[in-house]
């Protein structure tokens, strides 16, 4: 009879129904397409911090850099002088220390004895800065026109009041290149920024390959230098076996060259030195807590975990997860309180107009239970409607949003920030801004129509509640005053 009943009222009052029905979809369609775009938003932060720590990373040690440079932290040249006039190619390269303040390898093995640790790997970042080129030595030009070979010929012909003239063409042509390099630990290759990147050609380091002579370059910096599996990269005149290229899997890469970490150590004259520790904990949900025993029981090292470097992201990415966060989830909240209530409200004034139809049904014997469970059933079949509709509007939005992909820019680092772990792109916080480009997609989650579900559910009880408390009220003399 319930059913019965049940289906006779629905079908006859459709229009009402889909009202109630349509109101309950919008509010919960938002909520999908909101926590859905909310995830996405997390994701792609997840895929900003990645690029800056490597897969398997929860946390950096490092050693700030001191805030004035000394005179000799500043890149020197020095060329010899060319008197014969052959312009002959001079070439010298600088290898530096980058980011950060270097820390012993005894301080990684320090750091791996911590408790929640799992594994620590060092890393020592590199800035390379190549000059080639050469020098020209000018002519002497006499007033008369006649041409002399040096220009210390002329001057001493100027000092014993020879001909009179000047030194014309000559110069200095060079050619400056600039380029990071990563010492990483090949017999650890589960840590590091390497794990950011895959291998596009040839392969990784081998475990063997501690001392080795090979490197692994970005696929950006192959291009624009013609690198290949194969060719020779020489970085202050040692020369290194290029065994494979990298892509990374988003934004920037780490480095531009990637060598293993006892080459790096010696080409910068720092022996068993590292500027970055890369760090696994046992457990996710403890960081925090291995952030602060790091920090304890490891003086002087500052400790840099993803939710760190999550507050130096800014950009559209961040504007925009931060409207997803606060906007979008209040004008959902307020859009599902409205669209209850007006369910709530739309229900009890139907109950109203059929004041005849419940009177009589109380006067046939029905009691307030029955006709307030025959309200609510009304009222829990428009709720799950609307969360049927509702979800499948919210997955249509969701597909949308997905399939346009829009483009978010996160600006990493610049300002003062650290620039990332272990000054990759730039070199600690005089590092220069890098930008990220990050396409935006929005998954939904079995937690998320889970959610969608209980909100329907939710819909119909409120507005069964409120049918029901008018419908309880009503009593068989009120439908004997509607008749006429």
């Amino acid at each position: 009879m319930f059913f019965t009943y049940l289906r006779r009222e629905l079908r006859r009052r459709r229009r009402a129904a889909l009202v109630v029905a349509s109101g309950l979809a919008l509010g919960i369609a938002l909520v999908v397409v909101v926590s859905s775009v909310s995830s996405g938003m997390g994701k792609a932060q997840d895929e900003v911090l990645q690029s800056l720590y490597g897969l398997g990373t929860d946390m950096t040690v490092t050693k700030a850099a001191s805030p004035t440079a000394n005179a000799s932290d500043r890149p020197r040249f020095q060329f010899d002088a060319q008197n014969d006039g052959s312009g002959a190619q001079q070439s010298t390269d600088r290898v530096m220390v980058q980011g950060f303040q270097t820390l012993s390898t005894a301080t990684v093995a320090q750091v791996g004895k911590q408790s929640g640790v799992a594994d620590a790997v060092g890393g020592l970042s590199l800035r390379v800065i190549k000059i080639d080129g050469q020098f020209t030595r000018g002519q002497f030009q006499q007033n008369g026109g006649g041409a002399t070979g040096g220009g210390q010929g002329a001057r001493g012909g100027q000092e014993s009041g020879g001909p009179q003239g000047e030194v014309r063409g000559g110069g200095a042509d060079f050619d400056v290149d600039n380029y990071s390099v990563y010492g990483a630990d090949v017999a650890e290759p589960e840590l590091g920024p390497l794990t950011s990147s895959r291998i596009t050609g040839g392969r990784t380091f081998k475990a063997s390959e501690t001392d080795g002579k090979v490197a692994v370059v970005d696929s950006a910096y192959a291009k624009e230098k013609s690198l290949k599996v194969g060719s020779t990269l020489t970085v202050s005149g040692v020369k290194f076996s290029v065994i494979g290229v990298a892509t990374a899997d988003s934004g920037d890469a780490a480095a531009n060259v990637y060598i293993p970490l006892a080459q790096a150590q010696t080409l910068s004259d720092s022996k068993n030195k590292v500027t970055t520790i890369y760090v696994k904990a046992t457990d996710s949900k403890k960081i925090d807590s291995v952030k602060s025993t790091i920090q304890k029981n490891v003086a002087g090292t500052t400790v840099t975990t993803s939710a760190d470097l999550a507050d130096t992201v800014s950009g559209s990415l961040s504007t925009a997860s931060s409207l997803a966060a606060t906007v979008g989830k209040w004008l959902s909240v307020a859009v599902l309180i409205a669209a209850f209530l007006v369910a709530g409200l739309l229900t009890s004034s139907a109950v109203s107009r059929r004041v005849r139809e419940f009177g009589t049904l109380k006067a046939l014997g029905w009691k307030s239970g029955r006709v307030t469970r025959q309200v609510v059933g009304e009222a829990m079949v428009n709720g799950l409607l609307g969360g049927a509709l509702g979800i499948a509007l919210g997955l249509a939005g969701a597909y949308a949003v997905t399939a346009i992909s829009p483009t978010l820019q996160a600006q990493l680092g610049g300002g003062g920030g650290q620039g990332g772990p272990g000054g990759f792109g730039g070199g600690g916080r005089r590092a220069a801004a890098r930008t990220l480009d990050v396409a935006l997609t929005a998954p939904v989650s079995v937690t998320t129509v889970a959610v969608a579900v209980g909100l329907a559910v939710a819909g119909g009880l409120i507005a069964g509640a409120f049918g029901g408390w008018r419908a309880s009220r009503l009593r068989p003399a009120d439908a004997l005053r509607r008749v006429e």
